[in-house]
């Protein structure tokens, strides 16, 4: 005689707990506030940006008739060819020199003043490390007139020299480059000289290869600081030949190239002024998050 078992029953699923299902409401109802706000200031930040392009293609009485306008009523590029009326492409060639130059240097200098900071025995060494350190805190404006003193003593005024030396080395990269050496195993230096490198070519061989995070880092922001510097320039030259796009834009923004409003010659110059330093951030932007990263983690 075959007996059947009994099949359990499953108990019934207990309904949520009004709790529960409060604290999910608040959670989704904080999240989409949260992103509501996000989308906000998304938005009053960009829109500066889609004002200036869309005012690029305006002409002047659209511009002035209608200045927060994201739609031209007529569209033109009249704007972009009345900049190389105003120099408008020797400024850019000026600053696409100055800036390569200057950040070229500064990987060089930086990385090779951070290295000695960080991995070689002197005198004076902490000293010299808190000196850096508070050459960082000394607002720019400052040190303008004992600049201009210098260039005029060295008579370096008025030169591709004097636009280009003075910025081939910061403090801030240099104490980038000393705290991420720091973070470099010794021992992979000792096995280099080991096999018989010297310090030059231990740093150039071994260690510098292995700071390839910082030296992205180091790369867009240097190029992004001399790209954008305006004061070393005001006061390291006065001849309009050497005119970079800092400069000649605010000459054009002040009116001496005309006296109208001008706001889409104005724009537009702004506008490819900012294309540069975006692709230049944009392509290495993996790498510059990589980096940081991995400096957060090893500090």
């Amino acid at each position: 005689m075959s007996t059947i078992a009994a099949s359990p029953t499953r108990a019934p699923l207990a309904p949520l707990s009004t709790g529960r299902v409060r604290h999910r409401g608040w959670h989704l109802l904080r999240t989409v506030i949260s992103y509501l706000v996000l989308i906000a200031f998304a938005i009053l930040y960009i829109y500066p940006f889609l004002i200036e392009i869309a005012t690029s293609f305006k002409t002047d009485a659209d511009a002035t008739a209608n200045p927060l306008g994201l739609i031209p009523e007529t569209w033109t590029t009249k704007a972009f060819q009345q900049l190389a009326s105003v120099d408008f492409p020797r400024w850019f060639v000026n600053s696409i020199v100055v800036s390569v130059i200057v950040t070229l240097g500064r990987l060089f200098f930086d990385s090779l003043a951070g290295y000695a900071l960080a991995r070689l025995h002197f005198l004076g060494r902490r000293a010299l490390g808190g000196a850096i350190i508070a050459v960082m805190a000394v607002p720019g404006v400052v040190l303008l007139i004992p600049k201009y003193l210098v260039l005029v003593q060295l008579h370096m005024f008025n030169s591709y020299l004097g636009m280009i030396i003075p910025l081939m080395a910061d403090a801030a990269g240099v104490f980038i480059m000393r705290q991420f050496f720091i973070a470099i195993p010794v021992e992979v230096e000792e096995a280099a000289r080991i096999d018989g490198a010297g310090t030059f070519r231990t740093f150039w061989s071994v260690v510098l290869p292995m700071a390839r995070p910082a030296l992205i880092t180091l790369t867009i922001l240097s190029f992004q600081g001399s790209w954008n510097e305006f004061t070393h320039f005001l006061i390291s030259r006065n001849s309009p030949s050497l005119n970079t796009l800092t400069t000649g834009v605010a000459q054009l923004v002040s009116g001496q190239f005309g006296g109208s409003t001008q706001f889409p010659l104005k724009l537009a110059a702004a506008l490819l002024m900012t294309i540069p330093t975006a692709v230049v951030f944009f392509v290495f932007q993996r790498y510059f998050i990589r980096g940081a990263s991995a400096g957060a983690v090893k500090g």
